[in-house]
């Protein structure tokens, strides 16, 4: 596989988003559905779909980014060395790209090509008799310096991994993992529009995929804002591949009267001047009925109510809370009395 950003065709500072676009983007260009008389369209497509789940993880992407510089670093080191003069040159370790791999992938590094050179037959002392008189030296058991660098090369004669052959180590890893089942076309991403009281009513809504497909999309117990849904082998179909699955993301609208923040819904509720310094009861309506609001005396604006158990339903019958914010506002009309009363305030005298 090819550098998996050049593959996606993004910048190496892309952001996520950029970056789902962009395998959309692609994904919907190379589809071998849409290139029938392409040869090659199957295996560009899996190509982007393995660059885009490399890119897409956090942890994978900057341990690659992490190795390709390292790698792009020791080969200029290498490089270095080999303008310099040596008397021997030293022998370059052939899994370099290898344990790259297994350094990005957090596993033991493979064990390397050069091994110590087995010990001759006549290393082992043969039997002698009892009455053999001092034995000889055993000149087999003796290490040549040669023969210790071709068991351990130093770290820095080692030579670095071509990006090329980084890229392929990783995606021998990524394949190797799944070696006992068939290759499997990558996840469609895609994001579902719900409102509030779609979460609680558990609704099950329509979603049509970039394809024109539609599939069906359950809303689980307790689900909030960004939480995701798997719908296993629902997504592409490519031939000689098991079938995708997709991945959606309920995104919640917050253009109402409430917002979310997990299972808690938030509110604002406007007050007068006279309900805010004296205190009050509200009566308000909430997705899951109406609820009364105890405003304490001498409430000032940005004042935060909490009131228990009125939020959205969690699983195993938790609820969320409601919050509701103070706002202190003024009549349409100005009150002569409230007008005298500051001003009497403010200049020192007292009706």
């Amino acid at each position: 596989m090819r550098d998996p950003y050049a593959v996606l065709g993004v910048r190496r500072t892309a952001g996520q988003d950029e970056i789902k676009a962009a395998w959309r983007s692609v994904a919907k260009a190379i589809h071998p559905d849409h290139n029938q008389d392409d040869p090659t369209a199957a295996e560009r497509f899996a190509e982007a779909g393995k660059a885009y789940e490399l890119l897409r993880d956090p942890k994978l992407r900057s341990r690659y980014d992490y190795a390709r510089r390292e790698a792009e670093l020791r080969r200029m080191e290498a490089m270095k060395a080999k303008m310099r003069p040596e008397p021997e040159e030293q022998p370059v370790g052939a899994e370099t790209a290898e344990e790259a791999a297994s350094q990005i992938f957090g596993a033991e590094p493979r064990a390397r090509t050069a091994r110590p050179a087995p010990k001759p037959a006549a290393a082992k002392a043969p039997e002698r008799p009892a009455a053999s008189p001092e034995p000889k030296p055993e000149p087999a058991v003796e290490l040549k310096p040669d023969a210790v660098a071709k068991t351990e090369p130093p770290l820095m004669q080692r030579a670095a991994a071509p990006a090329a052959e980084l890229v392929a180590a990783i995606v021998r890893r990524i394949r190797g993992r799944a070696a006992k089942t068939a290759d499997k076309v990558p996840d469609l991403a895609v994001d579902l529009s719900v409102s509030i009281q779609d979460l609680i009513d558990r609704q099950r809504l329509s979603l049509e995929l970039p394809d024109g497909e539609v599939v069906k999309v359950q809303i689980p117990p307790g689900a909030v804002d960004g939480q995701t849904i798997r719908l296993a082998e629902q997504g592409y179909r490519v031939t000689g591949m098991t079938r995708g699955d997709v991945v959606v993301t309920l995104r919640v609208d917050q253009s109402g009267p409430f917002r979310t923040n997990g299972l808690d819904l938030l509110t604002t509720l406007p007050v007068d001047l006279q309900s805010a310094v004296l205190g009050c009861e509200h009566t308000i309506s909430t997705p899951i009925g109406e609820a009364t609001v105890v405003v304490p005396a001498w409430s000032g604006s940005d004042k935060v109510i909490r009131m228990e158990g009125f939020g959205l339903p969690g699983a195993y019958g938790a609820h969320g809370d409601l919050l509701v914010e103070l706002r202190l506002v003024l009549r349409d009309t100005p009150d002569d009395k409230v007008t005298d009363l500051m001003k009497s305030l403010r200049d020192g005298l007292y009706l």
